[in-house]
């Protein structure tokens, strides 16, 4: 098993600190061929009016560093940019240039820094940079050298070796579904107060084992990664010179050079103990690699047997047209079979802006008959013909108070029409929701808002894999995860890798 060990820079302590935050976020399909332009990002420019607002309404790891910095007096907070856009294709060069570029100068704007908090997910990938928040990292060290950088990283990161040698502490979330983005921002954001006091020296070592950590077994609230996730909390936990454990799986659709799993372990003063437990957590992830197996049924099988259920609802999750992690969102599989086997309580939600286009010109109570979904490439499946009624119209823009993946409170699917399919009765509706914008569906309320009440319902379908569970595994008899074709297919024997080494166990069957 190949071992990779980087001890970041050790840099001196200092005392009233201006330390600039900001955040870049994107997780970057490689096998879904629509670039992710400027426009697809939502932009709070740094040091405007409603930064502090909107991380105050949210739930992530901003928002946990501001819990620290806050409080503290001698803190001066310099308001960076803010910038995510919904996963998609690589970021154009265009793109990737000038979010980087107003990063920067962002963080210049506030004079002269102690210190850095960079939130970046990991797993972008820009035109020309595979390993685009490495170059991000290196760029943002290279503006600012000598001073701490605390960087945090989604789970599903591909992270360099390479990118410690830019930070002085990486740390990512320990949970998917993402419910501890605040608390994991907390615990960056004292490391970095801690440096700059210099009551630690923080340094770190990195350890990849040569596998992928297939997305079906992501869930570390159960299963395999369960007893792994809780080994690297009670770590941090139990021995205090262990600053953080980070246990990182790794995002299998970005073709890179270091895509796969990572542990990042960070100690204080020792390098030794820093290494040694990246190794012992890096050992437990490479023990379970023949546990890894693609059992999940195809959409025919999942309907079929989701109709004889003895409870309902039951969850289907279309793994194929994740959109949480960059898929088209129009997939038509398990819509087909839907149709097709004359399943009845249904609510399907799909992206498909002519279809809501059509719905409003059929007007409410208007009659709808129309080839849905399946035209955004050819991954995921043929548009569909559904008939129906218009039932209702709604904004698309909804919020979240409870915690869920990824910790955001805000959500919008654009203009949204609301389709009372075929074969609905008086008492079991069938519910098709078409949206103007591709929305991971992290939240429950994505229907509820619309009226449907997923207690009422038989089969509930949702674009995702293990980030939806947050949401639906509170309000469902069962969760089906559902082996569908599409960007997001669990199984990487699908897809042509250029860039990721060719021995990686897992990549083939």
């Amino acid at each position: 098993m190949r071992l990779l060990f980087f001890l970041s820079l050790v840099l001196p302590s200092a005392s009233g600190q201006a330390i600039g935050v900001a955040m870049l976020m994107h997780e970057s399909n490689s096998f879904n061929s629509s670039p992710t332009e400027r426009a697809d990002f939502t932009i709070t420019p740094g040091g405007s009016k409603n930064w502090r607002e909107f991380f105050a309404a949210q739930k992530n790891e901003v928002t946990g560093a501001l819990d620290v910095f806050g409080p503290e007096k001698s803190v001066r907070v310099v308001e960076g940019l803010y910038a995510s856009a919904t996963p998609k294709g690589a970021v154009s060069k265009e793109a990737y240039e000038g979010l980087t570029k107003e990063l920067i100068a962002s963080l210049r704007a506030g004079g002269k820094l102690d210190g850095i908090f960079l939130a970046l997910h990991g797993a972008m990938v820009a035109e020309t940079f595979p390993q685009a928040d490495d170059e991000t990292m290196r760029r943002v060290r290279e503006a600012f050298p000598g001073i701490p950088i605390i960087v945090t990283h989604d789970f599903h990161a591909n992270v360099s070796p390479r990118s410690l040698s830019y930070c002085t502490a990486l740390i990512s979330y320990q949970q998917t579904p993402h419910l501890d983005t605040r608390e994991r921002g907390q615990r960056a954001a004292r490391i970095l107060l801690r440096t700059l006091r210099g009551e630690i020296r923080p340094v770190q070592s990195i350890v990849k084992p040569p596998m992928v950590f297939n997305i079906l077994y992501h869930n570390t609230f159960a299963g395999v990664l369960h007893p792994i996730t809780q080994d690297s909390i009670a770590l941090e936990k139990a021995n205090p010179k262990i600053l953080s454990a980070s246990v990182l799986a790794g995002y299998q659709y970005a073709d890179v050079p270091y895509m796969g799993p990572s542990v990042v372990v960070v100690a204080d003063g020792d390098r030794d103990l820093a290494e040694r437990e990246a190794k012992r957590l890096s050992a437990r992830l490479w023990a379970v690699r023949d546990e890894l197996k693609v059992n999940a049924p195809d959409p025919a099988t999942a309907v079929r047997n989701a109709m004889r259920a003895a409870k309902f609802p039951v969850a289907l999750m279309d793994t194929g047209d994740n959109i949480g992690g960059g898929s088209a969102g129009d997939s038509t599989f398990l819509l087909d079979e839907l149709l097709k086997q004359r399943a009845e309580g249904w609510v399907f939600v799909v992206y498909d802006p002519a279809a809501v286009d059509a719905a409003l010109k059929a007007g409410i109570g208007g009659a709808f008959d129309m080839a849905v979904g399946g035209k955004v490439d050819k991954l995921h499946g043929r548009p569909v013909r559904v008939r129906g009624r218009v039932r209702s119209f709604d904004d698309g823009a909804y919020i979240e108070t409870a915690v869920r993946h990824g910790g955001n409170t805000f959500y919008d699917m654009g203009l949204t029409a609301v389709i009372e399919a075929e074969g609905s009765t008086r008492t079991m509706k069938n519910y098709l929701v078409l949206t103007k914008e591709r929305s991971s569906p992290n939240s429950i309320h994505q229907i509820v808002h619309l009226g449907i009440y997923p207690e009422r319902q038989k089969i509930l379908v949702a674009k995702g894999t293990i980030a939806p569970r947050a949401a639906y595994e509170p309000v469902s008899a069962e969760i089906v995860l559902v082996d569908s074709p599409g960007a997001t297919a669990v199984n990487p024997a699908r897809f042509t890798f250029e860039r990721v080494p060719k021995d990686l166990f897992g990549l083939r069957p």
